[in-house]
């Protein structure tokens, strides 16, 4: 698997607990937006690593992925205190779950998983296609692009843990695109066993759970 290593070319504040890293690399990285990278650092002489999906809707030699900080995660907030110039290696990219241009989208996000959400909704969007976002989170992230979307004439729901909401979402969009569900397991097994209770077909979902 190809290393990189990638230069911080922008810090944002997307969300509460949430930034997004725009990492650049010398040489171009052939991704879609829904794979994931592997990003290494050494901490007081330790390795760190996390894996972290591309949201971004293009990947070239320069992309962003989207870090939820967790206060007891050492390499999270260590990547909340990196600033433009810092490097970092990186790994990748990974995972089959990502979209190839092809169709109309319907994204189901629960927490973190905004980030690869957004970016294959906005790229959906972008080749003239259809798309719907889906979002379960009680402090959503990522509100600006979500808004740009939305005056773009695209679907944005979202929603705080209410199940019955988010079920008739999932149940008004089942059939409006390919779905792809991102977010922690729990979140993946309700939103498939949602669909599966509205008459959506689970199985043909594409889901990238987060463990």
């Amino acid at each position: 698997m190809a290393e990189h290593s990638a230069r911080i070319t922008n810090v944002s504040n997307v969300g509460k607990s949430t930034i997004a890293l725009t990492l650049k690399t010398d040489e171009s990285i052939e991704a879609l937006p829904g794979q994931f990278v592997l990003l290494q650092a050494e901490i007081d002489g330790e390795e760190e690593t996390g894996y972290y999906t591309i949201s971004s809707p293009t990947v070239d030699s320069s992309f962003e992925v989207t870090v939820g900080v967790d206060s007891e995660s050492k390499f999270s907030t260590w990547l909340a205190e990196r600033e433009t110039g810092d490097t970092i290696q990186i790994k990748g990219p990974f995972g089959k779950i990502a979209y190839d241009d092809e169709g109309d989208v319907v994204t189901i996000a629960g927490g973190p998983g905004i980030g690869p959400a957004v970016a294959i909704a906005e790229r959906a969007t972008e080749n003239n296609h259809s798309a719907t976002v889906i979002y379960q989170d009680d402090t959503p992230a990522h509100k600006k692009r979500l808004n740009s979307l939305s005056d773009r004439g695209q679907t944005v729901r979202i929603f705080h843990h209410d199940e019955e909401s988010l079920k008739t979402a999932i149940g008004e969009h089942r059939s409006s695109g390919t779905i792809y569900i991102f977010g922690f397991s729990d979140f993946c097994n309700k939103a498939k066993r949602i669909l599966e209770s509205v008459g959506g077909d689970p199985e043909g979902a594409h889901v990238e759970s987060f463990g």
